[in-house]
């Protein structure tokens, strides 16, 4: 690609690099529920090769919640597509429905709940980049039975 831009001589020409678009789609990832849901990873460091931040979506049947927990080093954004939430976030209590996202800030404790009577379909995006996959997560609550199944992969290799 070719940019013109103003340069101290006239104009001047530079190259961007630029990549073709990586497309994927929600069927090409395997859900997750060790946190509760059905959480989708589909554009990460691992999936698309990202280097700044990852997202997906999580469905959530009625009654169904993702468990408390942290992100020490990534502020969250949620984006309810359809259906109803509660997010607990620390100790306040927001409910959002379709057309409406919050903002989880970074190393706050927070929980995501479907208190409705329909699924809800949500979309996330967590930025920055936690140093190693590894840290990007802290579990403060667990699914019973579930605490040995695999999180989600986030960074690593397809």
């Amino acid at each position: 690609m070719t940019v013109t831009g103003a340069g101290t001589a006239g104009r001047e020409e530079k190259t961007v690099t630029t990549t073709s678009a990586l497309k994927v789609s929600w069927s090409d990832v395997q859900p997750n529920s060790r946190r509760g849901g059905d959480v989708r990873i589909m554009l990460s460091p691992k999936t698309v090769k990202s280097t700044t931040g990852f997202g997906g979506m999580l469905t959530l049947e009625p009654g169904e919640f993702v468990c408390e927990h942290i992100h020490p080093y990534s502020e969250e954004s949620i984006y309810v597509v359809s259906g109803q939430i509660t997010m607990r976030i620390d100790t306040e209590y927001v409910d959002l429905g379709p057309g409406e996202a919050c903002l989880v800030p970074i190393n706050v404790k927070h929980r995501v709940e479907n208190r409705g009577q329909e699924p809800a379909q949500v979309i996330f995006h967590l930025c920055p980049l936690a140093p190693r996959p590894e840290l990007g997560h802290i579990d403060t609550e667990f699914l019973p039975g579930r605490e040995n199944e695999p999180a989600p992969q986030v960074g690593g290799h397809l």
